[in-house]
């Protein structure tokens, strides 16, 4: 028994995080607590549907559909359930084999719950599938309608053919909230002995655009980071440094500077040395630049539009191997053109 844990306990080390912490019911799913519900009613009434679950990364769109075939299915979730990924081929070729076949396949659970009975095919990211592929697929949805579901899973609605939706209860999901996200951070951290403070929990959403996927993925990386360290508390600093993103402290002071310049060559030699010593990327810097020059009150509307635009023509030209140096005088130019 003591050996059987020893290596269950390694096992789970070596687990990444994202799959760690992935919901196994629909109870431990945050957020979204109108489509849960929705889908546990399908469930308990044997009704589930052919669903089509869309929204932006790392919002819980996989983990539900995942938490409700291991609710439904159990130890038979293997025989039961085919899930494809953009990692497969998504052509014509995979639906007519690949799908096709697990769809005409006999199910040998025979129980009173039906939806136990009925095969789920998961389609992730099904946006990158061909449209040929998914013409293929709406006589398959319809001719295996008594034996398989089918869960289409996708970012951008637009890509998936009229013909499909038609076919599928749509649900949107939306980005999950820092109030709500904060939670789930703070009870990784507190399972895991990672020592962060409010603001640092903050500053890693924040970082990571509201997508929960990337969120855990920094956690770990921050977890092994400050193994070997003696850190007692992990500070929004140490998260930007970490990640090598620019604090937005130090994004003011080089707006400052950018709005303040008496002389091009002195801006000029003041960013260049904040944005080496700090390892930030001049296409990283326009990025956060952007974000702040909306909430600046010196300059009009029209003066904004001008210089978002030309920060545009500026980030295509980086885009392309332009030379950084040559860039961020353009950069200083902008700015210095449009304050005369």
């Amino acid at each position: 028994m003591i050996i059987e844990e020893v290596q269950g306990n390694k096992k789970n080390k070596n687990i990444p995080w994202i799959e760690k912490y992935r919901p196994s019911t629909l109870d431990e799913v945050i957020s979204h607590e109108e489509i849960v519900a929705t889908i546990k009613k399908f469930n308990e009434k044997n009704r589930l549907p052919n669903l089509l679950l869309y929204g932006p990364p790392g919002t819980g769109k996989t983990s539900t559909i995942i938490a409700l075939a291991k609710q439904i299915y159990q130890n038979k979730y293997n025989q039961m359930v085919l899930e494809l990924n953009a990692s497969d081929e998504r052509g014509i070729n995979t639906v007519r084999e690949t799908i096709k076949g697990f769809a005409e396949s006999q199910s040998f659970t025979f129980t009173k719950d039906k939806n136990t009975s009925i095969k789920l095919v998961i389609l992730d990211e099904a946006d990158a599938m061909t449209a040929a592929a998914q013409f293929a697929l709406r006589r398959i949805i319809e001719k295996y309608a008594k034996t398989t579901r089918f869960c289409f899973i996708c970012n951008h609605i637009s890509q998936i053919i009229p013909a499909i939706q038609s076919r599928c209860t749509r649900f949107k999901f939306k980005q999950i909230s820092l109030d709500v996200a904060s939670s789930r951070i703070k009870y990784i951290c507190e399972n895991e002995n990672i020592p962060l403070d409010d603001q640092a929990i903050k500053s890693v959403f924040g970082l990571c655009s509201g997508d929960m996927r990337r969120v855990v993925n920094m956690l770990q990386s921050l977890s092994l980071s400050t193994s070997n360290s003696n850190l007692e508390v992990i500070n929004s600093q140490y998260v930007y440094q970490f990640t090598g993103m620019a604090h937005p402290d130090l994004i003011k002071q080089i707006m400052e500077y950018l709005m303040n310049q008496s002389e091009i060559q002195k801006t000029y030699l003041k960013i260049k040395a904040i944005l080496n010593e700090q390892g930030i990327s001049l296409q990283l810097l326009l990025t956060e630049l952007s974000t702040q020059l909306l909430g600046l009150n010196v300059l009009n509307d029209k003066q904004k539009c001008n210089v978002i635009e030309r920060m545009a023509e500026l980030e295509y030209r980086l885009s392309i191997c332009c030379n950084d140096q040559v860039q961020l005088l353009s950069l200083i130019g902008i700015f210095h053109e449009v304050l005369l």
